[in-house]
């Protein structure tokens, strides 16, 4: 088993859900974001989504665009963020590591390093699953199995629009988690309906057989629990990047920490 499926069926046995908070790598401060990813781990991150970013993020609502904008004008690309998991792991070899983001840095990767040179170094740096926003399952079969043979899971989206067929698409490819995206639209964006999520994710277990994770709306410990009480796993992102993200260098980890605490707390309550 691999770090993700690990986790998920440790905190199974525990009957406690997944804390999964998102942040953009290389934000607020190039330098920050293996102390963050630490900081986040004690204060109940289970795993911990990495945002790869790109300068045209069509999926991402303006708090995690900006984000990205900031950290690519401190010059992080995906060479920087493979980088950072790597100092990370020189620490935890435990906590699953999943980078986030759109074909484009990968494709660009491979051209510059050579096929498949992606996979290769995200395995070799500890990444244990990917994210590609942009990448339809039904043409990922292959990227899937080359992902698993070094032990990474592809992770996709499921939106409250998706069709039994799109659900039925990821099915074949997912491993890991599948996260559903509880808003129509971008990131950040919204009211969570926790009832519509309730709806759901009967119709998403029917097809999917890995764990869900729910995000885009959660913003605090008390939409947090409503969530987890249904779904797998919480996801947290672009509050958390709101508050890190006027922080001074000194207050990003402990800012985020504080944040994380009471939600862990919640989901466990």
């Amino acid at each position: 088993m691999n770090r993700i499926a690990t986790t998920f069926a440790a905190l199974r046995e525990q009957k406690r859900k997944a804390l999964i908070p998102y942040v953009t790598a290389g934000f607020p401060y190039a330098d920050i974001t293996p102390a963050l990813m630490h900081g986040m781990v004690t204060a109940g991150a289970d795993v911990i989504e990495l945002g790869v970013p790109f300068s045209d993020p069509s999926a991402d609502g303006p708090v995690i665009q900006k984000a990205g904008d900031r950290a690519l004008a401190l010059g992080i690309g995906l060479a920087q963020v493979l980088a950072i998991v790597r100092t990370f792991r020189e620490k935890d070899q435990k906590t699953p590591v999943v980078l986030m983001g759109y074909a484009n840095p990968v494709e660009r990767y491979d051209q510059r390093h050579g096929d498949d040179a992606f996979i290769r170094d995200a395995a070799a740096a500890g990444v244990d699953g990917v994210l590609i926003v942009d990448y339809p399952p039904e043409e990922c079969a292959e990227f899937a199995q080359k992902l698993r043979a070094h032990d990474m899971d592809l992770i996709f989206l499921l939106a409250p629009t998706s069709t039994e067929q799109r659900m039925q698409q990821v099915a074949q490819v997912a491993s890991g988690y599948v996260y559903y995206v509880s808003l129509k639209g971008v990131t950040g964006s919204g009211a969570l309906n926790t009832a519509e999520v309730e709806a759901m994710l009967p119709r998403i277990r029917q097809h999917v057989h890995v764990p869900v994770g729910v995000g885009f709306g959660i913003r605090d410990a008390e939409t947090a629990k409503a969530i987890g009480q249904v779904a797998d796993a919480v996801v947290i992102g672009s509050r958390l990047i709101q508050l890190i993200e006027n922080q001074p260098h000194e207050r990003v980890v402990a800012a985020a920490m504080d944040f994380l605490r009471p939600v862990r707390a919640a989901l466990d309550a």
